[in-house]
């Protein structure tokens, strides 16, 4: 084989593995995608070709019934999972085509995640189980993560407790922390999988008030909920139903 027809072989290896830019007006772009699970009984489709695209600074909220594929798009997004058809592109990088390692890589940079069930470390204070964040993606000098970590802990209203465990703070403040943490390598996304889930409706109402003044600061929020009231704070409503999109 000539040395021509060698680099014209490796020029198009190189191009199938670029990742094909999103519109400048999206941050999320996920483009006709399929996520099957294998079962006993055959194939069930969690998704079923959805589409859907998020622009910066947007604020939406994802809403559904049980069932209807929310959390199983969330984790498709984050990286946590892969679609079984389709694309889905995030600020440039197509998830799609990166292995495990590489998407955990990714997500540990340029996504904040927040959970239902906050995920924080019982024996870690506070201002720790911030700083562990920056620790793992070795982001801002060592020096200045315990400065950073306070900082959002004041961002959040509780800076006052960075020094206590999380048993001995409230749920809502656990969440307060868990938003801090999300924050901590300044990603341009944050995802929030049923963030008041585990919170009476005062407390919710407050999570969503930060959330609302992210969103002012520039970052883009992408929120699941079962709770319908709770969605409408949002400045985008998109509701599933049976693996697809039906409003929004």
């Amino acid at each position: 084989m000539t040395a021509s027809k060698n680099k014209q072989m490796n020029a198009k290896k190189t191009s199938i593995a670029v990742a094909p830019a999103p519109s400048d007006a999206h941050l999320i772009d996920l483009r006709r995608v399929v996520k099957n699970y294998k079962t006993p009984a055959g194939d069930f489709p969690a998704l079923k070709g959805i589409d859907l695209q998020v622009g910066r600074g947007e604020f939406v909220a994802v809403y559904g019934k049980s069932g209807a594929g929310k959390s199983t798009m969330i984790n498709l997004i984050t990286g946590i999972d892969n679609p079984t058809s389709g694309e889905i592109v995030i600020d440039n990088t197509a998830l799609h085509k990166l292995n495990e390692d590489q998407r955990s890589r990714w997500r540990g940079r340029n996504l904040g995640i927040v959970f239902q069930f906050f995920q924080l470390l019982p024996a870690l204070t506070l201002i720790e189980n911030i700083t562990l964040a920056m620790d793992f993606c070795n982001t801002y000098p060592l020096r200045e993560r315990k400065a950073r970590a306070l900082q959002l802990l004041e961002r959040v209203g509780i800076a006052e407790h960075a020094y206590k465990i999380p048993s001995r703070i409230s749920g809502g403040q656990q969440q307060r922390v868990a938003i801090a943490r999300a924050l901590a390598n300044d990603p341009p996304v944050i995802v929030a999988d049923e963030p008041t889930g585990n919170l009476d409706s005062r407390t919710a109402h407050e999570i969503f008030d930060l959330f609302s003044g992210l969103v002012d600061q520039g970052k883009t929020l992408l929120v699941v909920t079962h709770d319908k009231e709770i969605a409408s704070r949002a400045t985008r409503v998109i509701e599933m139903a049976d693996g697809q999109i039906v409003t929004g």
